[in-house]
């Protein structure tokens, strides 16, 4: 309507330029002129601004034409449409959408969660998204969104919720949500579990057992630990006493008064005062020992 509005202010002015001074006072027809070109170019460069459309950044353009809705989304820039139609702009940029949900619980508790949602529009669904849902999608979203995470959390008993199993219910949720808003034209880019919060007798009652079983495993740590510690110990000890076993059976008779030998040879060859006694004792069968002194 806007188009056709200016156009005919633009023939209407032309009009008056061209006839209307020739019906007026002579002192009247330069204003007259004047004031019918300056509303004509005006109305001319509206009429040719609704046969452009100009899309922003992080934005596309979806057309209009008297209830039909052209396949093909505007990307950002400037495009030539119809002066008749309407464009109809959708954000494509990242959104998020933050939920308290109650939930329940596997055992039938019941829970407060705190999750997020972070998802932007398909830039090619746009005219589908505007046909089917219209510009504003955040109702038909959330509704889906807390009714896919009360789903997940009813498989789950609480204590898992609150303690191991927050990423596997964050990813599940992640891919069901992936696979309920990507036919409609939505691309999901993450969703999380940012609190559980639980009953107060439930909650201490998780965290008194979650400190016993740090402490069990702090104590089975120490004792292998002690373990590990005596089999190195009994390993060191085996190893000396056979150490010692083989050299009690080298150490011979004749290996020994051969090593006295050689230490007495290398005590005779030294140039510091000493005495040398060479041979047994008196109790011995051999020759009574021989005392050496320089």
């Amino acid at each position: 309507m806007t188009f056709i509005a200016t156009t005919l202010t633009t023939l209407i002015s032309i009009l008056v330029v061209l006839v209307g001074p020739k019906m007026a006072e002579e002192k009247y027809r330069t204003p007259i002129r004047a004031i019918a070109l300056l509303v004509g170019l005006i109305a001319a460069a509206a009429s040719v601004f609704k046969t452009l459309a100009i899309v922003p950044a992080g934005k596309v353009g979806v057309v209009e034409v008297f209830g039909t809705v052209m396949p093909r989304a505007l990307g950002p820039g400037v495009h030539p449409v119809n002066p008749l139609g309407k464009v109809v702009q959708f954000s494509t940029r990242l959104r998020d959408i933050k939920e308290t949900v109650t939930a329940t619980s596997q055992e039938g508790l019941s829970l407060s969660i705190d999750v997020s949602l972070q998802y932007k529009l398909d830039p090619t669904t746009a005219p589908d998204v505007y046909q089917e849902i219209g510009k504003d999608e955040t109702d038909i979203l959330i509704s889906r969104f807390r009714a896919i995470i009360r789903e997940i959390v009813a498989a789950y008993d609480a204590r898992s919720i609150y303690t191991d199993k927050r990423q596997e219910i964050a990813q599940r949720l992640r891919q069901e949500m992936r696979a309920s808003l990507t036919p409609l034209g939505f691309e999901v880019e993450a969703a999380l579990l940012r609190d559980v919060a639980l009953p107060e007798n439930l909650q201490a009652a998780i965290e008194e057992k979650l400190q016993a079983e740090q402490e069990s495993q702090r104590m089975e740590f120490v004792l292998q630990k002690e373990r590990q510690e005596a089999e190195r110990k009994k390993i060191e000890a085996q190893g000396i006493a056979d150490f010692q076993s083989i050299v009690s059976q080298g150490l011979t008779s004749q290996f020994l008064q051969w090593k006295s030998i050689e230490a007495t040879q290398n005590l005779a060859n030294s140039n510091n005062s000493k005495v040398v006694i060479m041979g047994g004792g008196v109790s011995d069968s051999g020759p009574p020992p021989v005392i050496l002194q320089p």
